[in-house]
């Protein structure tokens, strides 16, 4: 999503968020992330000004103080920076792959069934299909991509081929290397 994006050209408008549109968002995103209930006012406080920036290919970006916190293609689910699931690992849910796959995932590819299931890799909850996970290595400390999932946890164990994660957004690709000025 993110291979050929740039924050400079692709940008088509930016405006804050009106308080009731605000509102909306923030339990749109509480409902996605359970876990994000107690530390959402540090993420989104009430008093602040939420930008929405709408990207080209149908993208929008929330961003609070120029910071770009999630992401949205079309009216999907709301997905996590790296740079925020690096702030808060444990409010996402998270995959672990092998460090075969490192390599891979930091080029931009999808993670297929194997890197989740090998020695190394950890699937630690019972995810349904097109859940937002990050995706973490075995040996490494912060996420190094946000994946969206293609078949369940369950799925992804019994058929063990084929692509388990889709790479949405990884450690330096356009978005990573981004900032927003409004």
């Amino acid at each position: 999503m993110f291979k050929k994006f740039n924050i400079k050209e692709d940008i088509a408008t930016q405006s804050l968020v009106k308080t009731s549109v605000q509102r909306n968002i923030r339990a749109k995103i509480l409902g996605q992330y359970i876990k994000l209930e107690s530390v959402i006012e540090e993420i989104l406080p009430k008093k602040s000004s939420l930008a929405l920036v709408k990207c080209h290919e149908h993208i929008n970006l929330l961003t609070v103080n120029n910071e770009i916190l999630f992401f949205q293609h079309f009216d999907g689910p709301y997905y996590p920076t790296l740079r925020l699931l690096h702030k808060y690992p444990d409010v996402f849910p998270k995959l672990q792959v092998d460090k075969g796959a490192i390599k891979f995932i930091l080029s931009g590819a999808n993670i297929m069934c194997p890197g989740l299931t090998s020695k190394g890799a950890r699937m630690d909850e019972d995810l349904p299909a097109n859940t937002v996970v990050g995706v973490f290595a075995e040996g490494k400390e912060h996420a190094l991509a946000i994946g969206l999932t293609k078949k369940s946890t369950q799925d992804i164990k019994n058929i063990n081929r084929d692509i388990g994660v889709e790479n949405v957004h990884y450690l330096n690709d356009s978005l990573w290397k981004s900032t927003i000025e409004i």
